[in-house]
């Protein structure tokens, strides 16, 4: 047996399972550049992709003998003081899928018998005069420098993530912390592990408050809190004697996504109307009211407006007899039964919400790979907010009596146009492809809806209520995320 050529086989086949493990697990379902949460994972991933780069790339085409057999030895024993770091990270940081678990228990059962392989070839190489030696292997060492190449730049990826979040956290250490009230009181919160519902979360409890939250995934949920929030499956698990001051609501299905068939459809509204009814029907129930319920909308609410329409909406403008309209009026219909009950109403009618996670880093891919330009007819209305000045206007809200409706935009909307020029100029990228819309509105249906068309939304209620947005302009916002 060629154990030599059986190794370089099985670091192939590691290739191929870090691969599906970093591009189905890392950047799709788990999203970890995208979570400040996970920096010190991206950096062990950052190291151990450098490591994988030059070991792909140097056993290729050649042959480490003397000392370069024990260099080799060396390095791999780094390799696993990394994976075996980066097992106790995860397991403190995150609640890793069953397919995560799985991938790893094969890429640690593989990459053991790469070593072991590796070991007993380099026996006889610490024996022989210190060397590359030239040692091609045709189609396998080419497989295996494209190995290389895609675990280096995956590294390089993570790596500037690391630096990305250290940035914004050294900035976030720099401002004035979020208060939301003038008193520490209990909250019950929707949609805690979505992307603006995790940086609440964590606000809230920097603001002292106690939190409890309804989720699909209660276990899972307590892990990404560190165990520092109350975690129930149903609003059946809460008493009516429980006390809330404060009901925040951010749950609902991912609007993007499947076609929009009437299953989807009635997804859709079980996600957003049914769970805000059951919400409400809990707070009918209960024996002490909340002050408040916050809960989410969407500028959707507004439909949207025809080519060369350039009128500004705000919070009275009417709502039209489509589906996007439809949903966020009978969401926000359904919030409004617990007036009945006493409470304040709020709903928040949400832009685009551009930060480290949500539609932002898919938004910008094609710009950064060079392939930003003008989206359909490129002049539809592009209506965005900041994250941060999301969860301010929440805290602005939470203290100053809020009822009814409210834009969270920022003053500044921008076509979709000058939105990839500006994102194209910040990146240093170009801004020359146009994509037509018939594709996507073949693939997509009435969905395409939400990036072909769009909507003029001014925050009026906002400002005119005194808020003062952090980030008003597009190119500051886009400066401080890209």
């Amino acid at each position: 047996m060629n154990t030599y050529l059986l190794a370089l086989q099985l670091m192939a086949l590691q290739g191929c399972l870090g691969a599906y493990d970093t591009l189905y697990h890392h950047e799709l379902t788990e999203a970890l550049p995208g979570r400040a949460s996970a920096r010190l994972e991206l950096a062990i991933h950052s190291l151990r992709s450098v490591i994988y780069f030059f070991m792909f790339v140097g056993m290729a085409f050649w042959a480490w003998h003397g000392v370069w057999a024990v260099v080799l030895l060396l390095v791999f024993g780094v390799e696993i003081a990394l994976t075996l770091w980066d097992f106790v990270v995860e397991d403190r940081t995150r609640l890793l899928p069953w397919t995560e678990r799985v991938t790893h228990t094969l890429l640690t059962l593989n990459g053991g018998a790469v070593m072991a392989l590796l070991a007993i070839n380099a026996i006889a190489w610490m024996q022989l005069p210190s060397a590359f030696v030239w040692q091609p292997n045709g189609l396998l060492g080419a497989f295996l420098v494209l190995c290389g190449v895609g675990v280096g730049i995956s590294g390089v990826r993570d790596g500037f993530a690391y630096f990305h979040h250290g940035r914004l956290a050294r900035r976030a250490a720099g401002a004035p912390p979020l208060r939301f009230g003038g008193r520490a009181q209990q909250v019950l919160l929707t949609g805690a592990t979505g992307f603006i519902g995790q940086k609440l979360v964590r606000a809230l409890l920097a603001d002292g408050h106690q939190l409890t939250i309804l989720t699909r995934g209660p276990r899972q949920a307590a892990w990404l809190f560190d165990g520092k929030v109350q975690c129930v499956a149903s609003m059946d698990e809460l008493p009516a004697a429980r006390r809330f001051d404060v009901v925040i609501n951010l749950a609902g299905a991912r609007i993007l996504g499947w076609r929009w068939s009437e299953a989807r459809k009635a997804a859709l509204r079980r996600s957003r109307v049914g769970l805000t009814q059951a919400l409400v029907g809990w707070i009918g129930r209960a024996e002490h009211k909340p002050a408040l319920l916050l809960s989410a909308s969407a500028i959707g609410y507004y439909g949207i407006q025809a080519p060369g329409d350039e009128r500004v909406l705000t919070e009275d403008s009417a709502a039209q007899p489509i589906f996007m309209s439809d949903l966020c009026r009978e969401w926000e219909a359904a919030a409004g039964a617990a007036r009945a009950h006493g409470v304040r109403v709020a709903c928040m009618r949400l832009g685009v919400v551009f930060g480290e996670q949500g539609p932002l880093p898919m938004m910008l891919l094609p710009i950064k790979l060079g392939f930003g330009g003008r989206l359909g007819r490129g002049s539809q209305w592009l209506s965005w907010i900041h994250v941060d000045d999301v969860l301010r206007a929440i805290a602005h809200l939470w203290g100053t009596g809020a009822n009814g409706a409210y834009n969270f935009t920022a003053p500044d909307s921008v076509t979709q146009l000058q939105f990839s020029r500006t994102a194209a100029g910040v990146l240093g990228r170009p801004c020359r492809m146009p994509t037509p819309a018939f594709p996507m509105r073949l693939g997509m249906g009435e969905q395409s809806d939400l990036l072909l068309e769009g909507q003029r939304v001014a925050p009026e209620r906002l400002t005119q209520g005194g808020f003062v947005f952090r980030y008003p302009g597009l190119q500051a916002a886009l400066r401080a995320l890209a």
